[in-house]
């Protein structure tokens, strides 16, 4: 409202001092946004759909025909594939505004029912037989497709996801079936690979100027990943732990900076603690190892996690003040 206007009113005597208190006082009113409400429940009704066509199909499985289920699932989701298809704006490289509030749900749906249906006709009939990494990748295309084509951020969490899902499939094909079996070795060396792999997409993504607002959502999952395969690596390989120990120190300095470049406490805040979780470890490793084990070993690693506790606290709030005046 342009209560400079008004006031001109008033001085000129148009309106009167009473009129331009009430205009004043309305125009002092904040209008309250919806927006975070509205995009609440839409995403709980999502999960609530897709939550509820699972508990159907787990407890009515021998009363409801496998194929009344799979056609079902098949319909919500192809429908709502149409839905998008049709009301979907123009493909850019850059950043592309949802058509309206709930385009962005109905594809989130389709994609999870999508998700859904492959499960369980790979359950029910074994389509792909015994091709695991088969069912994981049909979805995989598909959700990086989605991801791109309509452009949606949640979407493409679900891809990265299901493609974590894909390479810990595929690298232990048969000891994915058996009961805590998994070759711990190949599962961290496999974390680090794609770890790398996502930073390096992110970092093209915003370098190539290929929806660069997907660049961070492929740095923080390649940041996780990385740092929870060289954390595993450290206690797993224990004859070099201080070589990953090394590496992961080279890792944390990385994002380091780029948590200056991006002005990310959010960064900062996860190195620093995987890097914490390093230098403990080595401490109380060199701890117990030089003083065999000993009571002493104890009260010292006592005292160095609450010195540590505080250092650290310090160190984020000093952090914190850096990146705010970078």
């Amino acid at each position: 409202m342009n209560t400079i206007l008004f006031k001109k009113l008033r001085d000129d005597g148009l309106i009167s001092e009473a009129s331009f208190t009430r205009i004043r006082a309305v125009n002092d009113i904040k209008l309250f946004s919806l927006h975070w409400e509205i995009t609440t429940i839409l995403y709980l009704g999502v999960l609530l759909l897709t939550t509820g066509l699972a508990i159907l199909v787990y407890k009515n499985i021998d009363t409801i025909s496998h194929q009344v289920i799979l056609i079902f699932i098949g319909l919500v989701s192809a429908a709502g594939f149409i839905y998008c298809f049709k009301r979907k704006r123009p493909y850019s490289v850059s950043k592309v505004e949802s058509p309206n509030i709930v385009f962005d749900y109905i594809l989130l749906l389709s994609c999870l029912t999508f998700i859904i249906f492959i499960g369980y006709i790979q359950y029910q009939y074994h389509v792909f037989g015994d091709q695991y990494g088969l069912a994981t990748l049909v979805p995989m295309i598909v959700l990086f497709f989605c991801a791109y084509f309509f452009d949606h951020l949640g979407i493409l969490s679900l891809a990265i996801t299901n493609l974590c899902a894909w390479a810990g499939i595929t690298v232990t094909p048969l000891e994915i079936l058996k009961a805590n079996d998994f070759n711990s070795d190949t599962i961290i060396i496999t974390a680090i690979l794609l770890g790398i792999g996502l930073t390096i997409a992110g970092l093209l993504t915003k370098k190539q100027q290929l929806k660069p607002h997907f660049a961070f959502t492929y740095t923080n999952f390649g940041m996780h990943l990385l740092f929870i395969g060289i954390v595993s690596a450290l206690f797993q390989f224990e004859k070099v732990y201080l070589l990953w120990f090394i590496a992961l120190t080279a890792v944390a300095f990385f994002f380091y900076k780029e948590a200056f470049r991006l002005k990310s406490f959010y960064m900062a805040l996860v190195l620093t603690l995987y890097e914490y979780i390093g230098i403990s470890y080595v401490v109380i490793r060199v701890l117990f190892n030089t003083l065999n084990g000993e009571l002493g070993s104890v009260y010292l690693a006592c005292f160095y996690f609450i010195g540590s506790a505080v250092a650290l606290i310090l160190f984020l709030v000093r952090m914190n003040k850096k990146l705010k005046s970078a």
